[in-house]
């Protein structure tokens, strides 16, 4: 699969969910259904209690695209500074900077410029100022060595089509003992040809999901120890059934043969103290 004809389809498909959510549609693009998916997704739905997203903008929690809730398994202290890789509309990164409080700060990084536009609304309705959003892509992160204490992301790691070089950036910009906690899609077992070769299933968070194994050893290759994987939904036939719906593939036989294999899972792991850039370097 071409990295750069994937970015675009990545990008193009994000952009037209910002679009929509300004325009006052929910979204989804944790699914196949075009970046217009119901609140019954099986990926992005139900992730965020009432009590966190009353306090956000209507459109920070409408674009809210992930398999997870980092924020709420992440932890975040006064005074840190986080950097949400693929920060789409902002979600998490508001959620981030009231946790850090006035005297941390909050990153987000996005490739897209309509999302990135929307972002930049959000905080300004949410008034918080201990925020900025970058544009850039999560392999290449345009902040400097060992700047951030937390790295977290949504649903966007399975997205990248050089994973071990997005952890190896998000290995470089933590400070040493800084933590990576994540929420992702991940894989157990094996997942079928058809649906690893598709590229509409990977723009929706299935195809390009790493196994557990996979996971872990681009982990420890970047540099990472204290690895964990801990499921928090694991998708089974009806919801296999849900997020193969817009393909052209055989998705009862096909949704078969995934059920119980692809789950939602926060991944942790930590930079050891006393190393600087990539692997020490």
């Amino acid at each position: 699969m071409n990295e750069e004809d994937l970015r675009a389809t990545v990008r193009e498909r994000y952009a037209k969910a910002a679009r929509e959510v300004a325009q006052g549609t929910t979204t989804s693009c944790c699914s196949t259904s075009g970046c217009g998916g119901s609140a019954g997704d099986p990926i992005t739905s139900d992730l965020y209690q009432k009590a966190e997203t009353a306090t956000l903008p209507e459109k920070a929690v409408l674009a809210s695209l992930g398999c997870g809730n980092p924020t709420a398994l992440a932890e975040l202290n006064p005074g840190e500074v986080v950097l949400d890789l693929g920060s789409g509309g902002g979600i998490d990164v508001l959620l981030s900077a009231r946790r850090v409080g006035p005297h941390g700060k909050a990153f987000g990084l996005d490739m897209t410029d309509d999302m990135l536009a929307l972002a930049r609304d959000n905080q300004r309705a949410a008034g918080l100022k201990n925020v900025e959003f970058l544009k850039g892509e999560i392999e290449a992160i345009p902040l400097p060595d060992s700047t951030v204490d937390v790295v977290i992301s949504n649903c966007v790691i399975n997205l990248s089509a050089d994973k071990g070089k997005a952890l190896r950036e998000a290995f470089r910009v933590l400070k040493p003992g800084g933590s990576f906690a994540v929420s992702d899609v991940v894989v157990r077992g094996e997942v079928p040809a058809e649906v690893r070769c598709s590229m509409e299933l990977w723009v929706g968070c299935v195809a390009g999901a790493l196994s557990e194994a996979d996971y872990t050893r681009l982990l420890e290759e970047a540099g990472f120890e204290e690895i964990g994987i801990e499921p928090t939904r694991i998708y089974h036939f009806d919801d296999a059934k849900a997020f193969l719906a817009a393909s052209d593939l055989d998705t009862d036989e096909l949704a078969r043969e995934v059920d119980g294999r692809v789950m939602g899972a926060f991944v942790r792991a930590r930079k050891p103290r006393g190393k600087g850039g990539v692997n020490g370097s």
